[in-house]
């Protein structure tokens, strides 16, 4: 889970993790980045507008650096998703803030399924 905004970003992980979902969290995209190396997530949510390495540079990065491995990645903006719709080869979903819980929830579902019981 990426984003600058805590709040909106502890809503999500909470949410991702009383589903069993396993949520690493980073305050931006250049953060998130660096978390690659240590961890390797099955799906990437980030927010669009961030300090250092926005959302879109940071799909960028990952396609970039893990190619046909790279996860895939939701977008979630409150002025910008427009400019993630119009980018479907690095966003497998995009959200509009605010967003409801559940859609989000229901679209990490549909791309990685249940979460895993290890």
């Amino acid at each position: 889970m990426v984003d600058d905004e805590f709040l909106v970003g502890d809503v999500v992980a909470f949410a991702l993790e009383d589903e069993g979902y396993r949520v690493a969290r980073a305050g931006n995209g250049s953060k998130a980045f660096d978390l690659l190396g240590k961890v390797h997530p099955d799906l990437i949510i980030t927010d669009y507008m961030m300090p250092v390495m926005n959302g879109l540079e940071l799909a960028d990065a990952v396609r970039a650096s893990l190619g046909s491995d790279a996860p895939p990645i939701i977008l979630m903006s409150g002025a910008q998703a427009h400019i993630g719709r119009a980018r479907g080869d690095l966003f497998a979903a995009v959200f509009d803030k605010p967003f409801k819980i559940s859609d989000i929830l229901a679209s990490v579902q549909a791309i990685v399924g249940p979460p895993s019981l290890s």
